[in-house]
């Protein structure tokens, strides 16, 4: 068993080693059991269920949420030898049938089709009829309430149990609390399921969170120093700021498009395209564009408004880095951030239980952008695991941050809600600390007030990072009447009452440069002219290649596998054979294109180029 899926993962996917549990995960299905896997992002959950799919007998089913993830899925297993196929929408009727006819012919390995097809009682009648390796549902969290990507037709998907119980089943996420877990094991009848629980870590990843202070400047610092012709991600809360935040990206020189659900379902599928298969674009987005993009090279996320919980945050910066080399997950938040996304929560439709949950989620957020210590370690604990030492892979670990007693000044800013009737927002309380003599303040007579002029000590920009901190700590609370008033809550007395000290983060005066995250050997070759002319020529074949064939460049070869060409330089097919990415069927079609580019005449396996070396003498 062990030699057959190991066979697999060599020759037809070109890895030579498992990663994690993935071996225990494969041979637990392989002997016919049901599991649960949680595994990161990137972190090869698919190979959980393609292997066993391949080894099996009969065909397996693959229930995918959404269209581009059925597709990029099939083009890469295509482009490996395996026989699959998808029904989706898509589809015209007389393909439909084929496919059809495949299944029953036994003809596929695999198989990708949406819930709500799935549970039609013609496809269930279809499937029936075949013989089914497994049922493998992806993006397992999609059936959870408490989840961020609800879908109600996985609900019904308990009927794979009740209909096909000898059928082993694997359930797959990338992100799930122990609540959400509990829901899917309830929801899909999965209470005899092993669960799998790889790390939450994504240590290629560097977390960055930072104040707003003009976030569009920031964020074409951030993608200029940091990510200039690299393919990144912008998230971004609300439709029109998608649109301005692209357009205005655009003016500064960066190739950015919008993506939103009230775009036209053509121009998001050609924005969703150009982001597929060309290099260095910028997608602008809500969280309507994400979930099933498995393009590897996304060497960044950035986050231009506050995510509504930590799930949502991991999930979103999980698509940067796919591929294990450096990416970035950066973010610019304020207090208006919180204050919109609590007014939301407060006007949704949302019973009084699951709004408590969005508040406490929303609250631990906050938290995570305020931590003071190692974001990587506060990000696992929230995930239930522990990191045994900071990561020195975020901004605190790289820019310890400074802190203050801020005691006094908490005492100040919750005193002044109290004594102006807790009825106003941040601006109006900081406007009367610094002691401001506005028409409305004089109407209201709140220059008479003890905290009037009593907090001149501090900037506003200062006094409003202190009342953000009370905020992420829930010792004032947003009114949810949703005009905005700050109120205290029971956690303020006992610092009001001086019985508690409170330190706060210390805001940066200035950003400081940070290091540009990057591979050696990327960072070495883009110093190096000869280097960076064969990367180049390299990425130049592989797009040519995957022009030919309309697929996305990296389902050729990823990033990763031609920076292995040029680390090692094989001069044989053998010797190219033997990169991590390279399965026989991929060596077959492509091995003599990349051996042309590798062995011409331009380079020398010392890296050096012929007219370099005649130069010499």
């Amino acid at each position: 068993m062990h030699s057959q899926s190991h066979h697999i993962l060599n020759t037809v996917f070109g890895y030579h080693e498992f990663r994690g549990e993935q071996q225990a995960i494969i041979e637990h299905l392989i002997s016919g059991q049901d599991a649960l896997v949680l595994m990161p992002t990137g972190g090869g959950k698919s190979l959980c269920f393609q292997i066993p799919a391949i080894v099996r007998e009969g065909t397996g089913i693959v229930v995918s949420p959404l269209i581009a993830l059925m597709q990029d899925q099939v083009s890469a297993l295509r482009q490996q030898g395996v026989a699959v196929a998808f029904l989706n929408s898509t589809l015209d009727f007389a393909a439909v049938r084929e496919i059809e006819q495949q299944l029953l012919r036994g003809e596929l390995d695999l198989l990708y089709i949406a819930p709500e097809r799935l549970c039609q009682e013609r496809t269930l009648q279809l499937l029936h009829q075949v013989d089914i390796s497994l049922f493998a549902i992806d993006e397992a969290h999609c059936v959870s309430q408490w989840g961020h990507d609800f879908r109600p037709e996985y609900i019904k998907l308990s009927l794979l149990h009740e209909q096909f119980p000898r059928v082993p089943r694997i359930a797959l996420t990338a992100t799930a609390d122990a609540s959400t877990r509990n829901e899917i094991i309830q929801r899909l009848d999965l209470l005899q399921s092993r669960t799998f629980i790889s790390s939450f870590d994504r240590p290629n990843i560097r977390y960055r969170v930072k104040e707003k202070n003009n976030p569009r400047k920031q964020l074409l610092a951030f993608i200029k120093s940091d990510h200039a012709q690299d393919a990144g991600i912008v998230y971004c809360l609300s439709r029109k700021k998608v649109e301005d935040t692209a357009a205005w990206l655009q003016t500064q020189g960066i190739q950015a498009l919008p993506y939103h659900a009230g775009l036209s379902a053509q121009l998001r599928q050609q924005h969703q395209q150009a982001f597929l298969q060309q290099d260095a674009i910028v997608m602008v987005a809500t969280i309507a564009f994400g979930m099933g993009i498995d393009k590897p090279d996304v060497r960044f996320v950035a986050h231009l408004d506050l995510p509504k919980s930590i799930e949502s945050y991991y999930q979103e910066t999980g698509r940067a880095g796919r591929d294990g080399q450096p990416a970035d997950a950066w973010m610019v938040y304020g207090l208006q951030d919180v204050i919109l996304l609590r007014q939301i929560m407060a006007g949704s439709q949302a019973n009084e239980q699951v709004k408590r949950n969005e508040h406490a989620k929303l609250e631990s957020m906050l938290g995570f952008c305020e931590i003071t210590s190692c974001r990587r370690v506060g990000l696992l604990n929230y995930f239930g695991e522990q990191l045994e030492r900071k990561c020195d892979n975020c901004d605190n670990c790289l820019e310890p941050v400074e802190t203050w007693d801020g005691t006094l000044a908490a005492q100040k800013a919750l005193s002044c809600v109290f004594r102006t009737g807790q009825r106003f927002g941040v601006n109006y309380l900081i406007d009367v600390l610094l002691g401001k003599n506005t028409p409305r303040i004089l109407q209201l007579g709140h220059d008479k007030v003890s905290t009037w002029g009593l907090g001149i000590e501090l900037k506003d920009t200062q006094w409003r990072s202190v009342y953000r901190q009370l905020m992420a700590r829930g010792l004032l609370a947003v009114d949810e009447g949703g005009h905005g008033s700050i109120k205290l809550t029971e956690k303020s007395r006992p610092v009001l009452q001086g019985k508690e000290a409170i330190y706060f983060r210390k805001e940066m005066a200035k950003e400081r440069a940070s290091a540009k995250p990057g591979s050696k050997a990327k960072q070495q070759f883009q110093q190096d002219p000869t280097a960076r002319a064969l990367w180049d020529a390299l990425r130049a074949k592989r797009k040519q290649l995957a022009d030919e064939q309309e697929v996305p460049a990296y389902v050729i070869f990823h990033d990763a596998t031609l920076m292995e060409m040029m680390a090692e330089h094989p001069a044989t097919l053998q010797e190219l054979g033997k990169i991590s990415g390279i399965g026989a069927t991929k060596l077959e079609k492509y091995g003599e294109d990349f051996l042309t580019v590798l062995t011409a005449d331009d380079y020398q396996s010392d890296g050096s180029s012929v007219a370099e070396q005649h130069s010499d003498t």
